[in-house]
């Protein structure tokens, strides 16, 4: 909906309550898909009610269309929310809780040797200045190859969550359902090996260029080609590459200890998007 400019109620629209300086610092992000001020810091306004019916629809949580929508109407500096650099997307939807609810997340946590359970809050504004962009200049060697790597996007990331899941949904049907044997392990081995080009997709996705000698490779087809030849012990290398990255940009589990038995344990910090609002007062 277009906003009036000549409203004389526009001095009494939403603010923006934080400042955000991104992860990445801008790096990463596609031609256009971000207005990123001089200082490096992008204001974050609190949601809408328009904001939060969109993340209690069903759909739109599924297809990540709820993402794209409140991101992108709580920070206006983000012109294309599905070109989100993964290593971003924490901060952005932390910076976005913050401005809505105020720093303090309440968090229930289940002991795992008493069964104990304790609530405790954390400080969201801690969370948001442990979040780190992992280091994309240091390049893979292996022999004559170089490999670049880059962080996915937010877009990519969600597809090929939609593909998996639908894949093992479907896996979950056939065990299930009344199939012969041969076609069970049929569907299954067409199953695996969808999951596995998926898996192929979604690594390519974070690989910027590979040199060779004599040539740069940035086209994502004939890194996928690559990746779907090379050897199994070079394949595993790359991906444990990946996920290190990718694991190393996430929100780090929080060491609580029991109330009860004072047993020490992790506690995830969990960025469901209907989760991590809905416990908001």
């Amino acid at each position: 909906m277009t906003k009036s400019s000549n409203n004389p109620l526009r001095q009494f629209f939403r603010q923006p309550s934080i400042y955000l300086k991104l992860p990445s610092n801008g790096q990463f992000w596609a031609l256009g898909s971000l207005d990123l001020p001089e200082n490096g810091e992008i204001p974050i306004y609190p949601m809408t009610a328009i904001d939060e019916i969109s993340y209690r629809t069903p759909d739109a949580l599924f297809n990540g269309q709820a993402v794209i929508n409140v991101v992108q109407s709580c920070v206006p500096a983000i012109k294309d929310a599905g070109k989100i650099p993964s290593v971003d997307l924490n901060a952005i939807l932390v910076a976005i809780r913050i401005a809505s609810y105020g720093h303090s997340l309440d968090i229930n946590t289940t002991c795992p040797e008493c069964k104990n359970e304790d609530e405790f809050s954390v400080d969201l504004r801690m969370i948001l200045d442990r979040l780190r962009c992992p280091d994309y200049s240091e390049q893979m060697d292996q022999g004559d190859l170089q490999i670049i790597f880059k962080p996915s996007t937010y877009e990519e990331q969600n597809k090929s969550a939609m593909e998996q899941f639908e894949r093992q949904k479907l896996l979950q049907q056939m065990v299930e359902g009344e199939l012969s044997d041969e076609e069970r392990n049929r569907i299954m081995s067409e199953s695996l090996k969808q999951i596995t080009e998926l898996t192929i997709n979604l690594i390519s996705k974070s690989i910027a260029a590979i040199q060779v000698p004599g040539a740069v490779v940035t086209d994502t087809e004939q890194i996928k080609e690559f990746l779907r030849e090379s050897d199994r012990n070079l394949f595993k290398q790359i991906r444990d590459h990946v996920i290190e990255l990718t694991q190393s940009a996430q929100i780090q589990p929080l060491d609580v200890a029991c109330s009860e038995c004072g047993h020490k344990h992790q506690q995830e910090i969990n960025l469901d998007m209907t989760s991590f609002f809905d416990n908001a007062s």
